[in-house]
């Protein structure tokens, strides 16, 4: 009995201590709506589209463009690019292959973890649709690592197989970035000192040349604490707990199972 009493207590308590961290696995909120969502695409890095997340960018442009936009991302987030070319109905003389890029502030392209990164409509086809979910952005990482990091990313935006006939036709399209808080599962002991390409991330007037190169890439210790502390602790008691149940299914009653005979 007092060993079921000891796993129903440890067990209340580990839901009471995993509930802040079950929380930060909750889609990201939406911008208030303050600013309003683009209605054009940039046509290089420079010139990329400011976009914030659960804002619904669209623009106008011809078949073969590059259209770009970029948004802020932070530390624990998993960010997913979705886009929507509308293409036109008739004139079109085969099918069409759209791809979608992410690249970070360094201009790394990054991987995507799941999502029809690239796509081709069949000519009779009215749209077609694209989506890269990335890893989750990390608070710092090693020089040599490509990891996502906070900052800014750009997305791009390009039909990649495409017909002479079919160059200039006019298209749509509807991009949008929404993110997942991942949380402590996700948290490392350390942080940048500034984000990738400042600006956009944290709304300072910094100059994208002022960006951290990776040479500059830093763990900032000043913090100590973070949720994997609360997930190690989460780990211990669950390993104790084990033991002691263990224990208990093994230990038996504490009599031998027979006794000899004339005892």
């Amino acid at each position: 009995m007092r060993i079921a009493r000891a796993l129903t207590a440890a067990a209340l308590l580990l839901g009471a201590a995993a509930s802040p961290a079950v929380a930060d696995a909750s889609p990201s909120a939406s911008p208030s709506g303050d600013s309003a969502a683009p209605t054009s695409a940039g046509t290089s890095f420079r010139t990329a589209a400011e976009i914030e997340q659960g804002q619904q960018a669209t623009a106008s442009a011809s078949t073969g463009d590059y259209l770009y936009w970029q948004f802020p991302a932070d530390a624990g987030q998993r960010p997913t690019v979705k886009a929507t070319v509308k293409l036109p109905s008739s004139s079109r003389s085969g099918t069409q292959t759209w791809q979608l890029d992410v690249y970070d502030g360094l201009r790394r392209r990054q991987a995507c973890q799941y999502g029809a990164q690239t796509r081709t409509a069949a000519q009779g086809a009215a749209s077609v649709d694209l989506a890269c979910t990335l890893r989750t952005v990390r608070a710092w990482s090693e020089t040599w690592a490509d990891d996502p990091l906070p900052g800014t990313y750009y997305v791009r935006l390009t039909a990649v197989g495409l017909g002479t006939a079919d160059l200039g036709l006019p298209v749509n399209a509807e991009v949008r970035v929404d993110s997942k808080d991942i949380g402590g599962s996700a948290a490392v002991d350390g942080s940048l000192g500034q984000p990738l390409v400042p600006g956009i991330a944290r709304k300072s007037s910094d100059s994208a040349s002022d960006a951290p190169t990776l040479s500059s890439l830093k763990p900032d210790t000043s913090g100590w604490w973070s949720d994997r502390w609360l997930w190690t602790a989460i780990g211990g008691v669950l390993a104790a707990l084990a033991g002691i149940g263990g224990y208990a299914l093994t230990r038996g009653s504490g009599r031998p199972s027979r006794v000899p005979p004339g005892v």
